[in-house]
């Protein structure tokens, strides 16, 4: 795809030049930004939190998948499974002001909000701590909603036809052999 420029936008850029101090600042201001982030750091992180924040909500939404036989049925178990994506998102920009605050710290560190907050606190600097403190959680969080979609299927396929509510879920959570 070529883009064309407007008349006049090439004698302006011309005269602008590489020489001109307000590009100058800005490409100086970014560069030093752009140094002080670990770049390989920040990619391996990524690549961990959206494994495990995909195997994470993709247990749960197999649970609400198992529980219910129609589509329609499905609507009224996906809001709690939502709602702590949008708070993590809510939650990023406060993050952003304060990345060493304790919003920052907490929503890194639970499992269903740490995907997305910990890689906005990962180019300010996180102690290591933090960070394996936020990766084990996660892979307990991943494991656990795996358990619990479970114990949800092995009952939940068996129930075709008959509407679930939350409290014959929870009985199919305390469901023993």
């Amino acid at each position: 795809m070529i883009i064309k420029s407007r008349p006049g936008m090439e004698q302006a850029m011309e005269q602008a030049g590489e020489d001109s101090p307000i590009k100058g600042d800005k490409m100086m201001k970014l560069d030093s930004i752009l140094g002080t982030i670990n770049f390989p750091l920040l990619i391996g992180m990524f690549i961990f939190y959206f494994l495990g924040g995909y195997l994470l909500y993709s247990a749960l939404f197999a649970a609400i998948g198992a529980a219910v036989d129609s589509e329609t049925d499905t609507q009224q178990f996906m809001l709690p499974v939502t709602i702590p994506l949008i708070i993590a998102y809510i939650a990023a920009a406060t993050v952003i002001n304060n990345p060493q605050g304790n919003v920052a710290f907490w929503f890194s560190v639970i499992p269903f909000t740490s995907p997305i907050v910990m890689m906005v606190r990962i180019p300010f600097g996180v102690p290591w701590e933090h960070i394996v403190l936020s990766m084990v959680l996660l892979i307990g969080g991943f494991i656990f909603t795996t358990w619990i979609a479970a114990r949800i299927y092995r009952t939940g396929i068996l129930m075709y036809g008959k509407k679930v509510t939350y409290k014959e879920l929870w009985k199919w959570l305390r469901f023993h052999n």
